[in-house]
Parts: structure tokens; C-alpha cells; sequence
């Protein structure tokens, strides 16, 4: 659970799983875009609210929807060249270590 942390300590806890995905399989949900970044993959969740009706979806991300994902997990809703860069950094970074 990642509920309560950020910056340094949510890239930390990040790197951890991302370790711990090396050798095993882990399923992770998280809004914090310094967890997201560090995953070999990347699905989104999208909950559908329908009249009288809730269903969720999840979808793949292929690497450019990645990137654009966690650039709006940094950035809300506008999305700047500035918030596409930091995702990739962070998401290059991740497989370098």
C-alpha cells in the first residue's frame, strides 16, 4: 500500500516492487507516478458508471500511452512538453537501474 507517501520514499517503495517483479509476478495499484514508472508493464483502470450499472476496464498501455499517462499522474490535466520529458525520464531511468 503507498497510501500517505511521496517524492523520494514513493521511488523507493517503486524500486522495491520493481525488484521484487524481476523473479515474481506483482499486481500493483497505484496513483503515485513514481510507483507507475518503475513497472515492467503498464494497464489502465477506468471504472464506467452507466445508469444503474458500474464496470471497470482495463487496458494495456503501449509505450507512448505510458508516457502520456504518467505525465498526467504528474501533471493533472494539462498536459506540457515539460510533463511528457519528466515521464520519460522517470520511466528510462527506472529500466536503468
Amino acid at each position: 500500500m503507498d497510501a500517505g507517501i511521496g517524492g523520494a520514499v514513493a521511488e523507493a517503495v517503486g524500486r522495491q516492487l520493481r525488484r521484487l517483479g524481476s523473479d515474481r509476478q506483482i499486481l500493483c495499484v497505484t496513483h503515485l507516478p513514481q510507483v507507475a514508472a518503475q513497472g515492467h508493464h503498464h494497464f489502465q483502470v477506468t471504472k464506467i458508471k452507466q445508469k444503474t450499472r458500474t464496470t471497470t476496464a482495463i487496458h494495456p498501455l503501449s509505450e507512448e500511452a505510458r508516457i502520456e499517462e504518467i505525465a498526467r499522474m504528474l501533471g493533472g490535466m494539462t498536459l506540457t512538453a515539460q510533463t511528457r520529458a519528466h515521464a520519460q525520464e522517470m520511466i528510462t531511468q527506472s529500466r536503468s537501474r
